[in-house]
């Protein structure tokens, strides 16, 4: 069976991350994504490498890892959009379409005759989607945005990392553009949500989403402690600002991540470990009390963890279901049975590399399953079918356009 958006026609024409992991989004649900590129170039991030994928000889190709990661199940196409030609093209794409994805600067493609205004004259129930930096008003519009400034102005780096008194202390990003990421799938759920109201109102509509905005919204329950309390919060490394135990702790060989979110879970982790007079001491019984008394909590029960290896404590705590895990690299993620089992590595064909390994979507649906069936495409590996098949562009109309620079 197809997937829940298999009726649903996407123009691509971003670039990087935040709104091609948007458009992958939909990809995955079963849309028909065209993207769009530069002739030559592409999207920027096929020159993020290395690592390049490598062929079945194992040579490297010039596909980058970064590109494929966000690029799955699209159609690609090259265009000019300096030349009215290729702007024409763009419009004829856009009358067929359902959603076009965008994230140039505020204005750049009004310029072409290309903006939301435009398009919607041609198809009043297109579904646009602007991704930027810092949004369509504001004083910082014209700005450009990445999600490292997103992280560091938006107050994310200030509340990751470990205090400034310790080893390695000071601000931090993420291990992956998370805020990129984030913006992504918040765009995702506002292009389904504005699916959802034009097939009530048949009328389509612009959305309006931004790095620095995704950014403040995703800061959570530390944002509400702010706003609570008008006292920024501090970095405090992988422990919790609400709830103790919820952090790292060193093992005889390693580490291990102890999650106890109430204190039924703080109980049982008690008395497994041997250690049950934790749960009757009033510094330590609640979980407010055991917030007050962090730095006291988690000295004592760092000299309880010592005594076993990360395996042991693994097997001890999962037999008594409190919730807690090992600290894995890479490989070890991907050589865990329960990422295994739930088919989160898979492989595709690929018109460059052979083939090519990616992770795959994490939804899973009853009725409508998800089926990777297209790859991270070649740069403008579908430029004559999607001319031909969807433009009803002629050989030699193509020819032209070809020799006039256009795709």
């Amino acid at each position: 069976m197809a997937g829940p958006l298999s009726h649903i026609k996407v123009l691509d024409m971003s670039r990087v991350l935040a709104a091609p992991w948007a458009a992958q989004n939909l990809a995955d649900l079963g849309a028909d994504v065209i993207k769009i590129e530069r002739p030559v170039k592409g999207d920027d991030s096929r020159a993020y490498a290395p690592p390049f994928l490598k062929d079945q000889n194992g040579n490297e190709t010039k596909e980058s890892a970064y590109f494929c990661a966000a690029n799955r199940g699209k159609r690609s196409i090259t265009m000019n959009l300096t030349k009215p030609e290729g702007q024409q093209l763009v419009r004829e794409l856009a009358a067929q379409a359902d959603v076009l994805l965008e994230n140039y600067k505020v204005g750049d493609l009004a310029r072409y005759g290309l903006g939301y205004e435009d398009l919607a004259k041609i198809n009043p129930g297109l579904i646009y989607c602007s991704v930027t930096g810092f949004g369509q008003t504001g004083p910082y519009k014209d700005r450009p945005g990445y999600d490292f400034m997103a992280q560091g102005m938006g107050g994310l780096m200030s509340i990751t990392g470990e205090p400034d008194n310790v080893p390695g202390g000071g601000p931090q990003r993420c291990g992956v553009p998370i805020i990129d990421l984030t913006t992504g799938m918040y765009a995702t759920i506002a292009i389904c949500a504005a699916l959802a109201n034009r097939a009530v109102t048949g009328k389509g509509q612009w959305i309006d989403v931004a790095l620095l905005d995704t950014t403040v919204a995703y800061l959570a329950n530390q944002g509400q402690n702010y706003l609570a309390t008008g006292v920024s919060p501090e970095r405090i490394g992988n422990a919790h600002p609400n709830i103790v135990p919820y952090q790292t702790f060193n093992t005889a060989d390693g580490a291990i991540i102890l999650a106890c979110g109430n204190d039924n879970l703080f109980k049982k982790f008690c008395e497994v470990a041997g250690c049950m007079e934790f749960t009757t001491d009033p510094k330590f019984s609640t979980n407010a009390a055991r917030v007050q008394n962090r730095a006291e909590i988690t000295k004592l029960l760092n000299a309880v963890f010592a005594k076993r290896t990360t395996k042991d404590w693994v097997k001890l705590l999962d037999d008594a279901g409190v919730a807690n895990g090992p600290i894995n690299n890479l490989q070890q993620v991907f050589e865990e049975p329960q990422v295994i089992a739930r088919g989160m590595k898979i492989e595709m064909p690929h018109a460059v590399a052979g083939k090519v390994t990616l992770v795959a979507s994490p939804m899973r649906f009853s009725g409508t399953p998800i089926k990777h069936e297209v790859p991270p495409p070649a740069l403008g590996q579908h430029t004559d079918e999607i001319l031909r098949k969807s433009l009803k562009k002629s050989d030699a109309e193509i020819a032209k356009l070809k020799a006039d620079g256009v795709v």
